[in-house]
């Protein structure tokens, strides 16, 4: 006896009882039109065809919005504790196969509709028998009638059998809730669950929103080297002129702090954006930004000598924005091997092809940039290297030994239209 009541204690049967007369409610108005919309002045037998049909028809109206599929998926997994998968928001399929969907949630909504209506009927009886024998029994007795029976109440022990009709209605009431539950969970993944269409479709929603993750990450690690090895190196030259030159180590000191809260400003962004799964709504940096980016390297005490040519302005968003993270990160490695040595940046649009190239003096004085040895690879020059390939671009990198030394070459050339 314990076994079968403990359940009735848990959220399961009051989630059950919500989702069944939520049914029971949606089912009231396709119900009101069909029944409105039928002609009156027919036979019984056509009007109740023209009953099904229109109400029929109206579920279809009903399961016809893409909307509609994610709201019944969002309240089964909710309320009745299924693990359906939520619909792709814009499944690359057929018209035909989207069709298929939508009648497939208008057999889904008929069947939540008839179910609850059926499981709130029982539990208003149930309910209803509940209170009534008892309230009878203890009133001295007498005659229950109702849907043509009638039941005679005894007064005093010999209606003491209310007390079990009583908690029997309560317990069945419960039970038909689970069952209904039951019924539409099976019912769920045949009707709401993904075809192999949609499984393909999520497949593309979830590889998007990964590569987009990615893409944040490797642009978050770009931003936050530079700032970091900006200010590192900002930081020594202030500690270097706090005693000759006062104003000099104020104003990197200055520096530090705005780069800083720049760099606080993009970190917040992206791991919000992280945290949401949402796509980024901030603009992104282009060559247009170049200007600013060389003014904060400059601040660091770096001798840096830019040079550009062509229409900056006409080469494409995407070729652009990469281009930017490129100079970005060529300019961070820079300033952590050469120190405040001159730096030489060229980027130029022509004959069809954006050309970057930065070369920077090797210094192994430097404090804490020593070379990486020739074999080794940071993540920076991998990032570079993806992001051009994925451009179909060309990319080298390596040191070249001239009369003024040894220096770090970097050269990028990507195409500004795609290849045929």
């Amino acid at each position: 006896m314990k076994t079968m009541i403990r359940p009735l204690f848990s959220g399961s049967p009051y989630r059950s009882w919500a989702y069944a007369l939520l049914g029971a409610a949606m089912s009231l108005p396709p119900l009101i039109v069909a029944l409105f919309a039928t002609p009156s002045q027919w036979a019984a037998g056509p009007r109740a065809v023209a009953f099904g049909l229109l109400l029929c028809a109206v579920l279809v109206v009903m399961g016809a919005p893409r909307a509609a599929r994610r709201g019944c998926v969002r309240l089964a997994n909710r309320l009745l504790g299924t693990g359906l998968p939520t619909p792709p928001a814009d499944p690359s399929k057929p018209s035909a196969a989207r069709w298929v969907d939508r009648l497939r949630t208008s057999a889904y909504l008929a069947a939540h509709l008839a179910v609850g209506a059926a499981v709130t009927a029982v539990a208003c009886l149930s309910v209803f028998a509940a209170v009534v024998f008892p309230s009878v029994w203890l009133s001295g007795g007498g005659q229950v009638a109702s849907f043509g029976w009638t039941v005679p109440v005894e007064r005093g022990w010999q209606g003491l059998w209310t007390a079990v009709v009583c908690a029997g209605c309560l317990v069945l009431s419960g039970y038909v809730a689970f069952g209904g539950a039951a019924a539409l969970r099976l019912l769920g993944a045949p009707l709401l669950g993904h075809r192999p269409a949609e499984r393909l479709a999520a497949a593309e929603e979830r590889l998007d929103l990964l590569a987009r993750r990615n893409r944040l990450a490797q642009e978050l690690h770009d931003s936050i080297g530079h700032t970091l090895t900006a200010s590192t190196i900002q930081a020594a030259v202030a500690g270097e002129l706090m005693d000759r030159d006062p104003q000099a180590a104020r104003r990197a000191l200055s520096s530090i702090e705005e780069t800083s809260r720049a760099a606080m400003d993009d970190l917040d962004h992206v791991l919000g954006v992280l945290r949401e799964g949402k796509s980024p709504t901030a603009p992104q940096r282009t060559l247009a930004d170049l200007g600013p980016l060389t003014e904060g390297v400059r601040r660091t005490g770096a001798g840096l000598r830019v040079e550009t040519s062509g229409d900056l302005a006409q080469v494409p968003a995407s070729v652009s924005r990469e281009a930017y993270r490129i100079v970005q990160e060529g300019l961070t490695n820079a300033l952590r091997h050469s120190g405040t040595a001159g730096i030489s940046l060229r980027v130029a649009a022509r004959d069809g092809w954006l050309e970057v190239e930065l070369v920077n003096p090797l210094d192994s004085t430097v404090p804490g940039r020593p070379f990486r040895p020739a074999g080794e690879r940071g993540h920076g020059l991998t990032g570079i290297t993806e992001r051009v390939r994925l451009l179909r671009g060309e990319v080298s990198a390596g040191r070249t030994d001239g009369q003024e030394g040894t220096h770090w070459r970097l050269a990028a050339r990507i195409p500004l239209r795609s290849a045929p």
